[in-house]
């Protein structure tokens, strides 16, 4: 060893893991933290082993045991007490031991439903264990660090009674914690913690000349989520909600931008991606506002001519018995949504040969399933809508919300078969045709393998957002993609800067603008000193410092709740309102702020042996400094006899 870096390294190992942060809204905590401002130091135990936990302790515990340790934190407070942290094990292939595993509540988002049967239950399998607070810090380890902390568990296991044991010490304390504010309006008041939200995009095909004032087409809505949420920040892949019909919707975009002829279609298309939906549907509750507002963000969007809103939820396992099944959730009758189902059959009769099936989701159900509508509908209880699913009753994902919900989970031909039928549907409708010619159709094909690209891209590591595909939009900052929300950073605006932008929307807004882009014969190939028409936008800045200005609609805006405000360089709760029933029941949901994040572990010795050496030290002390006096005056008296 030759540095004082060496001896840390040798004396402690680095843990690579997920943790479980700290979450705020107006009534309270979520989450994880350590209980005060100090680091958390405690041996490891096996949760199989720990019938009785006599002092403080790590419990390091596998997926399958942890519904059952959350229950028995819940129901012994004496076990309670001496859990000074969770390891949780990863293993490969965790889904082929795992049936089913979420987090989340029964009915997500239950205070934000049109419908009075709140009681229903769209996720039978939720635990809600991810919606309390836990005053111990969690992690997620990564399955490399699982199969350390094995080796490290089994040898406190077989040094039970030994004078040595290997901790885990674990850095999680959060600001608000440390200064005492315990909901997001004191934490925003003493700038302990920031805002959940992003950037929401929404694009038209085709453009809109937002330079023009004769508007009148009715508009089609299509929406989709871009953000998913788990019991661990960093670890909300959501591949199946909702991820699955992000991908469906980019590709029926990419499919229906190569048709001749868009600009004659009776009605316009426009495609909305909203963040935040995880988190009380910040970015569509954001999103209808700023229509009210009219504000920059939606500039060239008119909320009166909106005729209808198509959703894409949850369509990456719609197969049944050699089917590609898909149900429709319609917001109540009306002429609108009897035009949607009809072009949906119309579309699906067009894919016979694919096998595609579509089928209106059982009466029984109390309403839509939770979804963006909701807010759609809580606003104005008349809109025509419908939710595209892959389930009728019930969650057909048995990892919704959870850090399971993982490309492993969802299927491509699925997907291509969702964006097939969304594509064609869409044609249908926009075209104000019931007797579009087969061949018409045949022309919309889904590009299988963009389908299959975005997903290497969006749901794993390798390639992850360093795929060529991202990569020739945007540099992204990361290559491991997460769709949790993630915090507002700055004062929110329609022309944000790009670096308080996250890869994904980044990635959206460019991929949306090149495909529903037309070319102009006035277009810059070099947008470094900006586009010089107002109805143009720059794609592809980020990959060569230049970009392309291209003439497209497309816009960025942002997502958090619709009772904040940022003035001063702050942020301000403003009171709730009687005449917004939404912000009446919205949590304001905030996440604590924290000057760093780790785990390691490292041997110590028990304090039991550490007083023995002291003591023992003493007396050895004390006996040698009587042994010298003796023996000095045993000498000093044999001296003076001489």
């Amino acid at each position: 060893m030759q540095s004082v870096p060496d001896l840390q390294k040798s004396m402690y190992t680095v843990i690579d893991g997920y943790p479980c942060v700290r979450l705020l809204n107006l009534s309270g905590e979520i989450g994880c933290a350590n209980p005060g401002r100090d680091k958390v130091v405690t041996p490891i135990i096996r949760f199989r082993n720990a019938n009785q936990l006599a002092r403080s302790s790590a419990v390091f515990v596998s997926l399958d045991e942890i519904q059952e340790l959350f229950d028995r934190i819940s129901d012994d407070s004496s076990f309670a007490k001496n859990v000074g942290g969770v390891l949780v094990e990863s293993r490969t292939n965790m889904q082929n031991n795992i049936t089913e595993f979420s987090p989340a509540q029964k009915f997500p988002e239950v205070e934000f439903a049109p419908y009075k049967s709140v009681s229903y239950e769209w996720n039978p399998i939720g635990s809600g264990i991810m919606w309390k607070a836990y005053n111990f810090p969690i992690f997620l380890l990564s399955e490399a660090s699982s199969q350390i902390m094995q080796e490290i568990a089994t040898k406190n296991e077989r040094q039970k009674n030994a004078y040595t044991a290997d901790v885990a010490e674990f850095d999680l304390v959060m600001q608000t914690t440390k200064s005492g504010t315990r909901d997001s309006e004191s934490c925003l008041r003493e700038q302990t913690c920031l805002p959940l939200g992003g950037y929401s995009v929404w694009s038209s095909l085709p453009p809109i000349n937002i330079t023009s004032s004769n508007q009148s087409k009715p508009i089609i809505l299509i929406v989709a989520s871009m953000d998913s949420a788990s019991f661990f920040r960093d670890k909300s892949l959501g591949a199946e909600s909702p991820i699955s019909g992000l991908i469906s919707l980019l590709a029926a975009v990419d499919s229906l931008s190569s048709m001749d002829g868009l600009g004659d279609l009776s009605k316009q298309l426009v495609f909305s991606v909203f963040t935040g939906e995880a988190w009380g549907y910040l970015g569509s509750r954001r999103f209808l506002l700023e229509l009210d507002l009219q504000s920059d963000s939606v500039n060239g969007l008119n909320d009166t001519l909106i005729e209808m809103v198509i959703e894409l939820g949850s369509v990456g396992k719609g197969f049944s018995g050699g089917n590609k099944t898909f149900f429709a959730h319609t917001a109540g009758v009306s002429s609108a949504t009897n035009e949607i189902l009809n072009a949906f059959k119309h579309a699906q009769d067009s894919l016979e040969s694919k096998n595609v099936m579509i089928a209106t989701a059982s009466t029984t159900n109390p309403g839509v399933p939770p979804s963006s509508l909701m807010a759609f509908l809580r606003k104005n209880s008349s809109t025509s809508g419908i939710v595209l699913e892959d389930f009728d009753t019930a969650f057909a994902n048995k990892f919704y919300h959870s850090h399971l919900d993982d490309m492993s989970n969802i299927n491509s031909s699925a997907i291509v078969a969702a964006a097939s039928l969304i594509a064609r549907t869409l044609y249908i409708l926009a075209s104000g045709s019931k007797n579009l010619s087969s061949s018409a159709l045949s022309a919309i094909n889904v590009n299988a393998s963009l389908v299959e690209e975005m997903m290497g891209c969006l749901l794993n590591c390798d390639p992850g957002l360093t795929c060529e595909l991202v990569k020739d939009y945007i540099s992204p900052t990361a290559s491991c993609p997460s769709h949790y929300v993630g915090v507002v950073i700055g004062e929110p605006s329609s022309t944000p800067y790009l670096g308080y932008v996250s890869d994904v929307s980044r990635f959206i807004w460019n991929f949306l603008a090149d495909r529903t882009s037309i070319p102009t014969e006035n277009t810059s190939n070099d947008c470094s000193k900006g586009c010089s028409n107002k109805d143009e936008v720059c794609i592809r800045a980020e990959t060569n410092g230049k970009g392309v200005c291209v003439f497209s609609t497309t816009r960025y805006v942002p997502a958090y709740s619709t009772r904040l405000k940022f003035e001063s360089g702050s942020w301000n709760v403003l009171p709730s309102n009687s005449s917004d029933p939404l912000g009446m029941v919205d949590p304001v949901w905030t996440e604590s702020n924290w000057d760093a994040i780790g785990l390691r572990v490292y041997t110590v010795q028990d304090a039991t042996f550490d007083r023995f050496v002291l003591f023992g030290g003493i007396a050895i002390t004390i006996l040698a400094y009587l042994a010298i006096a003796i023996t000095r005056a045993f000498i000093t008296k044999a001296l003076k006899r001489d």
